[in-house]
């Protein structure tokens, strides 16, 4: 994933499951994958030391890396009037 196109607030998806997931707690927790799903949504708080990224997610706010993550395209309707 291109670094340079996540953005705090942007919206991302899971691409792929890390071996665990750190929440971003301030005294962060390992917890096991299974939490998130591949194609779950999150929004992107901030940006973290060490490469990361805090996503808020619906079970969570997990620090993720950019290789865990895309950003989510926006599927728009479009009709012929």
């Amino acid at each position: 994933m291109d670094e340079q196109r996540i953005a705090v607030g942007s919206k991302v998806s899971l691409v792929s499951k890390p071996p665990y997931l750190k929440t971003a707690d301030p005294m962060p927790m390992l917890r096991p994958p299974d939490i998130l799903d591949i194609g779950d949504e999150g929004i992107v708080m901030n940006r973290r030391p060490g490469g990361y990224w805090g996503v808020k997610f619906e079970k969570g706010t997990f620090l993720m890396e950019s290789q865990y993550l895309a950003v989510a395209t926006i599927q728009e309707s479009h009709t012929d009037v």
